[in-house]
C-alpha cells in the first residue's frame, strides 16, 4: 500500500456543496479488464467482504463510494454499483454468476458463427471488411456477444443505479472505452453531484446515463467482439474496448473524488524466463494474439501505478502541511493483483471450451502438451468455463485473506 499523487487541477471537480469532493475517506475501486480473467475480481470482492465484515463494527453499508471499470471490469463495476445498496448480497450473486458462466452466455458459439481455423478467422474478417465497404450491413468481429447483451439486460437494474446515486450509496459510476472514430480514450461517468468533465491529450470524460451499451462497447475486445456506436457530446462514435487507449486507468476515479482508491489488476506482472526456451520456432497467431491483449489490458495499469508510487516518493519529502496545500495531494492506494500466471491455469482448462472455439483456437496454435503455454495467455481471456473461473475465484480469494492487514489498514479512517 502507498501513498500517492495526482493534481487536483487537471480536471478537479465542481462538486454540489452537500457532497463534498476530493475528501479522503472517499473510496475508489478501479476494475481492469481482461474478458473471462475478470473472475478474478470476484474472488478479491468476496475476500473483502469477508475482511470487513470481520472487524468491530462489521461490513459498512457500501466501502466503495466511486466505481470505475474497464472492460469486463466495467460490467462487474455497474453490477456493484447497481447493488450497492446489499453489498455482500451483490457479491454473492456475482460469485454465483462467475461460477456457473458458460461461452453460450457471452458470445454465440455455435459453428455457423465460428470459423474452424487461425486462416478461416482472418479471411472471414477480411470478407467482412468487404462487406462493410459495400453494403454495411454488418461489421467485422470473431464473435457475437448478442448472449451477453441479453443477460445484462436481465440481471441489471439501472434505475436502481439511479437510487443509489440519488440516496449517496454511490458517488459515481465511470466506465470506459476507445473511440474507434475519434481515437480517444472516453470515460462515460454518471455521478450524484455535478462535475465538469475532464480533458486530457487523448483522453476526454463525459457525463452519461450508464447503459448496456457502454458496458458491450467497455468489453468490445478489438478483432473479437463489435464495436458499439454510442453519443459522444451528442455526436454518434463507435467504441470498443476501454483497455486500448488507457493511458491513466487510474485517474478517473480521483477525478470523480476518490482520496484513496483500490485496484484490482487481472494479470501476474513478472516476466516470466522459461518462455525464452523454444524462441527459434516462429510464434504462432495465438501467441502474437495473447501477447497483445496483455500490452492492452495489463501493462497501462501496471505503468499508472508505478506513476503514482514515483509521485508519492517526491510527496515524501515535502512538509507535512506543502503535500496537501500545494498542486498536489496523497492518495492512497492498494493494489491486488493475481499471485500466479493466468495463462497457466487456463492451460488446464482450455479443453472445456466448445468444439468450435476449440478448433478456432488450434488453429491459431493454442495447443496442449509441452508447449501449451505458448498459446494459453489467448485462451485465458475467452475461457467462461466454471473451471476456469472457479479456480481464479478462488485464486482472488487466497490472495486477498493473506494480505487482511493492508486490507484492514486500507480502509481504517483517521477517526479508529
Amino acid at each position: 500500500m502507498a501513498a500517492a499523487g495526482v493534481d487536483p487541477s487537471s480536471g478537479a471537480a465542481r462538486a454540489a456543496p452537500t457532497v463534498p469532493v476530493l475528501r479522503p475517506v472517499c473510496t475508489g475501486l478501479v476494475l481492469s479488464g481482461g474478458g473471462a480473467r475478470a473472475a478474478y475480481q470476484v474472488g478479491v470482492l468476496r475476500a473483502i467482504v469477508r475482511i470487513l465484515s470481520d472487524r468491530p463494527g462489521g461490513l459498512p453499508a457500501n466501502p466503495f463510494h466511486v466505481l470505475c471499470g474497464t472492460s469486463a471490469g466495467a460490467i462487474n463495476a455497474a453490477v456493484l454499483a447497481c447493488g450497492a445498496h446489499h453489498l455482500a448480497q451483490t457479491v454473492d450473486h456475482m460469485l454465483d454468476v462467475w461460477e456457473n458462466f458458460r461461452p453460450e452466455q457471452v458470445y454465440r458459439t455455435d459453428v455457423l458463427k465460428t470459423p474452424r481455423g487461425g486462416g478461416g478467422w482472418l479471411s472471414m474478417l477480411s470478407f467482412a471488411m468487404m462487406l462493410a465497404r459495400v453494403g454495411r450491413r454488418r461489421q467485422p468481429s470473431l464473435l457475437d456477444n448478442q448472449p451477453l447483451g441479453e443477460l445484462l439486460r436481465g440481471v441489471l437494474d439501472f434505475g436502481q443505479l439511479d437510487a443509489n446515486l440519488a440516496d449517496g450509496v454511490v458517488q459515481a459510476l465511470a466506465i470506459a472505452a476507445t473511440g474507434y472514430t475519434s481515437g480517444q480514450h472516453i470515460t462515460f461517468y454518471q455521478s450524484a453531484y455535478e462535475i465538469e468533465p475532464w480533458r486530457r491529450s487523448l483522453r476526454i470524460a463525459v457525463r452519461a446515463e450508464i447503459g448496456v451499451e457502454h458496458l458491450l462497447a467497455s468489453s468490445a475486445i478489438p478483432f473479437v467482439f463489435p464495436a458499439r456506436r454510442l453519443l459522444v457530446h451528442g455526436e454518434p462514435e463507435w467504441c470498443g474496448d476501454g483497455s486500448m487507449r488507457q493511458l491513466a486507468p487510474i485517474s478517473p476515479a480521483i477525478h470523480l473524488g476518490a482520496g484513496r482508491v483500490l485496484i484490482i489488476g487481472g494479470g501476474h506482472s513478472e516476466a516470466d524466463p522459461r518462455r525464452r526456451t523454444g524462441a527459434a520456432t516462429y510464434p504462432t497467431l495465438a501467441q502474437i494474439g495473447g501477447h497483445a491483449l496483455s500490452n492492452i489490458f495489463l501493462d497501462s495499469l501496471d505503468a499508472d501505478i508505478e506513476r503514482i508510487q514515483r509521485i508519492n516518493q517526491t510527496l515524501s519529502r515535502l512538509p507535512a502541511e506543502e503535500r496537501w496545500n500545494g498542486p498536489l495531494r496523497p492518495i492512497k492506494v492498494l493494489s491486488i493483483s493475481p499471485s500466479q500466471r493466468l495463462d497457466e491455469i487456463a492451460a488446464r482448462h482450455q479443453d472445456s471450451l466448445p468444439p468450435a472455439m476449440r478448433s478456432l483456437l488450434r488453429g491459431m496454435g493454442v495447443s496442449s502438451g509441452p508447449d501449451e503455454l505458448t498459446g494459453a495467455a489467448l485462451a485465458s481471456y475467452l475461457l467462461f468455463e466454471p473451471g476456469y473461473t472457479r479456480e481464479l475465484i478462488a485464486l482472488g480469494f487466497g490472495d486477498t485473506l493473506v494480505r487482511s492487514a493492508e486490507v484492514l489498514a486500507f480502509f481504517r479512517t483517521d477517526e479508529e
